[in-house]
């Protein structure tokens, strides 16, 4: 499935790692390891500090291996993210962001049922994790399972109602199923909450493809206005 990509590092960096809670005797390098606005490449450094000074143990050993493990899989490094994920389970069995970050990188592996069964885990340790819902969702829709997606949408919405990537993610479902109103209702909210490129390109896509021309020309001209404001073109 498509996540729109110009929320994607600002989405990962907000609830993808889900670190461990930060404290005063931390360090710089815990600072980066678990913090929202660290590069992947710092963040993976940070924590590689972390692990090898074995400053941190229990649950915040556990949050360096899983947001080490979180930066190594944004920079596509899937075996070695796999390979942190696993230690970060062992060390803390009971930790839901990393049952959730090791789901994508199955995800990434496309290997659906591994993941799936990961993001399992993660909603039956946090019922209340969002982002675990909206993973499983796009796992089920990458398997074929557009009702079972769609569900698992509706789940993450519900436990989180301005989470703008699940509304992206149901509207492409719906559209894929030719449910236009509700394709069209998910991709408008999509728009209110996160308005970037993408959101405006989806929705015209889906004016256009159900050949409401006027709509997806209206939809293009406001997506190229967005771009013009971020300074992406010329005005």
């Amino acid at each position: 499935m498509r996540v729109p990509l110009s929320i994607m590092a600002l989405l990962a960096a907000l609830a993808s790692t889900a670190p461990a809670p930060a404290s005063a005797e931390g360090g710089p390098a815990w600072d980066a390891c678990v913090g929202l606005t660290s590069t992947p490449d710092e963040r993976v450094t940070a924590c590689s500090s972390v692990i090898e000074t074995k400053s941190e143990t229990g649950r915040r050993l556990a949050g360096a291996y899983c947001n080490r493990g979180h930066g190594l899989t944004e920079k596509r490094e899937l075996d070695a993210a796999l390979s942190d994920l696993d230690e970060a389970v062992r060390l803390d069995p009971a930790y839901a962001c990393a049952y959730n970050n090791r789901g994508r990188v199955y995800s990434f592996k496309r290997d659906y049922d591994r993941a799936i069964a990961d993001y399992d885990e993660a909603i039956k340790l946090d019922p209340s994790l969002a982002l675990a819902y909206s993973n499983r969702g796009e796992s089920r829709f990458n398997k074929g399972d557009l009702d079972g997606a769609i569900a698992d949408f509706d789940a993450a919405i519900k436990r989180d109602p301005n989470y703008a990537t699940a509304y992206a993610n149901r509207g492409f479902v719906y559209a894929r199923k030719h449910d236009t109103a509700h394709a069209l209702a998910d991709h408008t909210m999509r728009i209110k909450l996160a308005p970037d490129l993408l959101a405006y390109i989806d929705r015209g896509n889906v004016y256009r493809d159900n050949e409401q021309l006027d709509r997806a020309v209206a939809t293009r001209s406001a997506s190229l206005r967005q771009m013009r404001a971020a300074g992406a073109i010329a005005a």
